[in-house]
């Protein structure tokens, strides 16, 4: 019950696009259309989880004992680079339509704020690493679930009859505010 809190309480309640509001560079950048989210998504979930895991193991057996815990943001750093250059050189050549989608937004994953962050809340809310992985699933899936949701929505609106004034970006902010809105009701579940 426990593990299946602490997804929870990722995935939904404290989402890291629309409740603590991290990685909306990506968010509004990718989700204008729901294929690219779709790949988006894959590559967050696969970066994610493994960055998550490599920068725990980093951390606990490598910057612990050596008592170099103030080393972690560039240790973590270095290891999300790598891990989403190795994802960059597999879509480049195994899934190339995916790769010129994405355009400028998987390098961007490099820099995602949400991949350093998770890596970082595992550590603070002193995960053990099954905990961190489950985290770090959930936080990736909630991040998944809202951009696909978002894509939907900004697909819709391009067919709606919205004043000139409020297309684009300023009907996107609002509709973000109005799903964070709805992803608030999910605050008093389970106690989390």
């Amino acid at each position: 019950m426990e593990l299946f809190g602490i997804f929870f309480a990722a995935f939904l309640v404290n989402n890291i696009l629309l409740i603590r509001f991290l990685a909306l560079c990506s968010f509004f950048g990718v989700s204008t259309k729901v294929e690219t989210t779709y790949g988006m998504s894959f590559a967050v979930i696969f970066v994610m989880t493994i960055a998550s895991a490599v920068s725990w193991l980093v951390y606990h057996f490598i910057l612990g004992p050596f008592h170099l815990e103030f080393l972690r943001t560039a240790a973590f750093i270095l290891t999300i680079a790598a891990l989403v250059q190795l994802v960059e050189l597999y879509l480049k050549k195994m899934v190339s339509g995916l790769y010129r989608a994405m355009g400028i937004y998987l390098p961007l994953i490099t820099t995602n704020c949400a991949i350093l962050a998770v890596a970082f809340l595992a550590i603070d809310y002193r995960y053990d690493f099954v905990q961190a992985m489950v985290y770090s699933l959930g936080v990736s899936s909630g991040y998944s679930l809202a951009i696909i949701m978002f894509a939907f929505v900004r697909e819709r609106m391009m067919l709606a009859p919205i004043p000139k004034w409020f297309q684009g970006y300023p009907i996107a902010f609002i509709t973000a505010a109005l799903m964070s809105l709805a992803f608030l009701g999910f605050t008093g579940m389970f106690g989390l």
